[in-house]
């Protein structure tokens, strides 16, 4: 596959770079829908799985594959029994797809959407929705321009707690909400985000190295950037990407918010500090939203107790648990006001995930994470890793949207 240049990815990304040449297709309750998957390493194989397993229950059918390393699109081939494609354009161009599901690195994600959406695919990617902000603003414009249904994998989204939570937000019983709080750490006795390498990559002979890289900057290959790609800032974002994007959006959905007003982040690698990684194992990000909340992002990778993941609001606490949330009044109101339970339905499952994009698709179902919702999820992360890295204050210039550097 001829790599894409830096230069034509960014033009494409913009909010006009997509012209759809079909609308997408919208196939009828009893239809098949079938599905071709771009990226088969872990994540890829484990959507893969999941969507065999719905075969016969949802109606949905893989029946093509991609991958840049010939290992995991031969092991991929052989899992479903799919048609194999080293080149993604080409599987794109298979008028009998009706969606794809993109598990690639996160570098990928803007470009690829693209073209799925102009090739009037229906679209389930992997969080992030995009690497930066830009991207983000041109996929949405995309996605609404071309009619086609895309879900964001923030699988979290799911779960109906936080739909739940918001209407009781909405109600004014609980007061203003001041601030927002959630974390997501971990801890690793070796190095974080690493581990052995994979023997049997040859670049040149089983690995497109250069279509691997795609937009990213031509680098020589490297094993440890191929397998670990999350730890270096030309393909990921580490802990913001990775692990906050999946908290923010609950937080989001929650509190109906959109764009940060501004915000700022810390951290360090203050324990693998001899680890090649390039982001950091411990990192924080506070951002204040028009009206409020502020909301705190709390991560380390090197220590895995967890923070309350709650919403301070005036009159009450609403604290999120494993099995839904409770609402306690806080003492001032304990009076006025009675505690509140909610068990959840659903959950952070990949199955329930690609059924509700199923059910978008032929009934027109709202979407979990549709592209506005992984839109202001990619600013919230990418808000946090600007400041990290320029060491600046930030804010959101809901004008141009773009962030700014004060």
């Amino acid at each position: 596959m001829r790599p894409v240049s830096r230069r034509a990815f960014l033009s494409a990304a913009g909010a006009s770079a997509v012209t759809a040449r079909s609308q997408a297709q919208t196939p009828g309750a009893s239809d098949r829908l079938r599905i071709g998957a771009i990226g088969c390493g872990g994540m890829g194989t484990g959507h893969l799985r999941a969507l065999l397993k719905m075969k016969d229950s949802d109606n949905l059918e893989v029946t093509a594959v991609c991958d840049v390393y010939r290992k995991r699109l031969d092991r991929a081939a052989q899992l479903t029994g799919a048609a194999p494609y080293q080149d993604y354009r080409r599987l794109l161009e298979n008028k009998n797809i009706d969606y794809v599901l993109i598990a690639t690195p996160e570098h990928w994600h803007a470009r690829m959407i693209l073209d799925a959406a102009a090739a009037g695919k229906h679209i389930y990617c992997e969080k992030p929705m995009t690497q930066t902000s830009g991207q983000a603003r041109g996929v949405a414009a995309a996605v609404a321009r071309t009619g086609v249904k895309l879900q964001v994998g923030v699988q979290g989204m799911s779960d109906d707690s936080y739909e739940t939570a918001n209407r009781y937000v909405k109600a004014g019983a609980l007061g203003d909400v001041v601030m927002a709080q959630i974390d997501y750490s971990r801890n690793y006795a070796g190095d974080f985000w690493a581990g052995p390498l994979d023997p049997d990559v040859r670049p040149g002979q089983n690995l497109d190295w250069n279509a691997w890289l795609g937009p990213a900057p031509r680098r020589p290959f490297d094993p440890g950037r191929f397998q670990y790609w999350r730890r270096y800032w030309d393909y990921s974002s580490g802990i913001a990407s990775d692990l906050f994007i999946h908290r923010v959006t609950r937080i989001i959905k929650a509190l109906d918010l959109s764009f940060p007003e501004r915000g700022a982040a810390s951290g360090g690698k203050w324990h693998f500090q001899q680890s090649a990684a390039e982001i950091p194992d411990t990192f924080n990000i506070l951002m204040d939203y028009p009206g409020g909340p502020t909301v705190l992002l709390v991560s380390s990778m090197a220590n895995d107790t967890a923070i309350e993941h709650v919403l301070r609001e005036h009159k009450a606490t609403l604290e999120f648990t494993r099995t839904g949330f409770v609402i306690r009044p806080q003492r001032l109101y304990a009076k006025e006001l009675q505690e509140i339970t909610h068990q959840r339905t659903g959950g952070e499952d990949i199955t329930l995930h690609h059924r509700n994009l199923a059910r978008a698709i032929r009934l027109g179902e709202p979407l979990k994470c549709d592209a506005r919702l992984g839109y202001y999820g990619v600013v919230a992360c990418e808000m946090g890793v600007r400041s990290f890295r320029r060491q600046k204050y930030v804010r959101w210039d809901r004008v141009k949207e773009k962030i700014v550097e004060l």
